[in-house]
């Protein structure tokens, strides 16, 4: 059952590039539209604490289970069949969709956190009139990718390093990673309750710096959630860390939320959005907006002790100097690591609020 924070209604939006498309709404329809992107493995439910906040200052708050993710149906992800709906041009054409459906023709802020950072960035992109502001969360976007066929250029890298290694997002496009997920010996509760412990500010060991290059010894000083041991699942790496406290901004309560989600999606849809990012041919496809720069007003948020801001070396500096015509701010929200919108909610929420009330004249 889910169980939302009182003002945040539900809303299930039929034909959205076939899709019917569950998101959570707060505020009213005529105020200016702000739109909440969740990444992996994560929910709309994951903005339930922003949403309010932001609502009560005057905004009508989205947050859309994505392709893949939650109680959005219409989406299929048998690992052998076609990932092409998953790829990031057909990400954007769902939300693109999802607000000619609802008639929003005016985005006021756009948000995307992880996985949803690249889905803003690329709205923004091919339909730069749609959003007057980008927020982009947790990880960076250095730009499109040249238009050329491109492989994953690590992995024989990190396999000769000592003791072996392996990329997790060459782990998430592998065919294993969603049974292990799912079967995990010890339980889908216990490990999603480490994996999101493993990427907060709770787990003490995240303690990020800038890395120099993109190359594999370079890479494996980050820690084993991003460059795993090459024997491992990610239940198994993740299990070594689980919390011994608590956890007060993720409850049982809330943390059930999305044990009932992916045990009903399982993680395949949402794994496929990796193996698109990967595979050569659409990322090539992507190169059509190589030169292109957001020209939309950019801003960067993360949590103090996210990692995500690190793992693709330079890309922040990248997204501020390349990609962006009109890069306005990095922001760093302390004792917030990778789920800074659930870990700092009103801090998050505050300087969204900020950004939403910039003058851009």
């Amino acid at each position: 059952m889910l169980k939302l924070p009182v003002g945040i209604q539900t809303l299930q939006v039929e034909s959205v590039n076939g899709l019917s498309m569950h998101v959570l709404t707060a505020g009213q329809p005529e105020n200016p539209c702000v739109v909440l992107l969740h990444g992996f493995p994560d929910l709309a439910y994951g903005w339930r604490h922003v949403m309010p906040l932001l609502a009560d200052q005057g905004y009508y708050v989205l947050a859309p289970d994505q392709r893949g993710y939650g109680n959005t149906t219409g989406w299929t992800a048998d690992y052998d069949g076609n990932i092409r709906p998953f790829g990031m041009q057909n990400l954007v054409t769902d939300l693109v969709s999802l607000l000619m459906k609802l008639e929003i023709k005016q985005v006021h802020c756009l948000v995307g956190h992880d996985f949803g950072s690249p889905v803003a960035a690329y709205t923004s992109l091919f339909r730069e009139d749609l959003i007057d502001r980008l927020v982009l969360m947790s990880a960076p976007f250095p730009g499109a990718p040249k238009p050329e066929l491109s492989a994953f250029d690590l992995d024989v890298g990190l396999s000769e390093l000592n003791p072996p290694r392996k990329h997790y997002q060459a782990y998430h496009s592998g065919r294993t990673a969603n049974r292990d997920m799912l079967e995990c010996s010890q339980g889908l509760t216990t490990f999603l309750r480490a994996y999101f412990h493993m990427k907060s500010a709770d787990w003490v060991d995240n303690a990020p710096f800038a890395l120099l290059k993109w190359s594999a010894e370079e890479l494996a000083k980050m820690p084993n959630y991003y460059i795993m041991p090459a024997n491992l699942t990610m239940p198994e790496v993740v299990s070594k860390e689980f919390p011994h406290e608590q956890c007060i901004w993720l409850n049982d309560e809330e943390l059930a939320v999305y044990i009932d989600a992916f045990t009903r999606t399982e993680f395949q849809g949402a794994l496929n959005w990796y193996r698109c990012s990967s595979d050569p041919v659409l990322r090539a496809e992507l190169g059509i907006l190589f030169s292109k720069k957001i020209s939309t007003p950019c801003w960067y948020l993360a949590g103090q002790a996210d990692w995500g801001t690190h793992q693709t070396p330079g890309a922040l500096e990248r997204l501020k100097k390349r990609a962006c015509k009109n890069f306005k701010a990095a922001i760093e929200i302390p004792n917030a690591g990778h789920w800074v919108q659930q870990e700092q909610a009103k801090l998050t929420a505050q300087h969204i609020l900020s950004i939403c009330q910039t003058d851009l004249t």
